[in-house]
């Protein structure tokens, strides 16, 4: 299973600058740090998040949902991506999340997100993707909504 999908975060237009604030890449980079350190301040994030740097860019992380708890580690690169494996969780395939941020043109600035399972899928859970793919775009759109009024009210 793969599930990919693009957000507009900052438009080549300048007419379209003016209706939301314009991320430089250094902003948007913390934006996505604050999404790995500190992830239970974004909508739909868990309950609480322990984070640490075991190496220069490497996290683990311990997320508590309720009653469930998950661990992954996150890779990051520098101003380019993020990468977010998840430890296998009972018998469902552990699905890996990419985010990139891209230049397509000047002045316009996109977040790529890939989904990817790393095993293979039961059937049950294949049933299940297209819900899966809506909620990982709300949620996407969510974190992006949230970077956007941080930058506006606070900065970033």
């Amino acid at each position: 299973m793969r599930f990919e999908h693009l957000i507009e975060v900052n438009a080549p237009a300048a007419s379209l600058q003016l209706v939301a604030p314009t991320f430089t890449r250094e902003q948007l980079w913390q934006g996505l740090m604050l999404r790995v350190q500190q992830p239970q301040r974004f909508p739909m994030g868990p309950e609480s998040c322990t984070c640490r740097e075991t190496e220069p860019g490497v996290y683990a992380r311990t997320q508590v949902f309720g009653p469930h708890t998950l661990h992954d580690v996150v890779v990051a690169r520098p101003h380019a991506e993020v990468v977010f494996t998840p430890q296998a969780h009972g018998d469902t395939a552990p699905i890996q999340l990419t985010i990139r941020i891209e230049e397509p043109q000047p002045g316009q600035m996109v977040l790529r997100f890939v989904y990817e399972a790393l095993a293979e899928q039961t059937d049950e859970e294949r049933y299940y993707n297209e819900y899966r793919h809506n909620a990982w775009l709300h949620n996407d759109r969510d974190m992006v909504r949230t970077l956007r009024q941080w930058l506006s009210d606070e900065g970033l």
